[in-house]
């Protein structure tokens, strides 16, 4: 059951566009160690937002990298803490 909650409370966040500009912005989602950034699931959530973002048009990839990820602090069992480290990738893309 702790597997269970661990995995429900790792998956609740995934691929955002946190910088929007005219024609780009930076889109992160979040990767697992063992699977790294190009297997992630939220990979392809990431390029679907790219995609609607620039109207289906063709886009350049600017560039692509392990940015600041997030750490949570979770109690599955009381009087037990588990600090959890989130990674994420951002691609900072260019509508053409």
């Amino acid at each position: 059951m702790v597997v269970v909650l661990v995995f429900l409370t790792g998956c609740t966040d995934g691929a955002k566009l946190v910088q929007e500009q005219a024609n780009g912005g930076v889109v992160i989602y979040p990767f697992k160690d063992g699977q790294g950034s190009l297997l992630s699931a939220f990979r392809k959530d990431a390029l679907a937002i790219i995609t609607e973002k620039c109207g289906g048009r063709p886009y350049d990839i600017v560039r692509e990298g392990e940015t600041k990820g997030r750490a949570r602090v979770v109690n599955p069992i009381e009087g037990q803490e588990e600090v959890i480290r989130e990674r994420r990738w951002g691609i900072q893309f260019q509508c053409k």
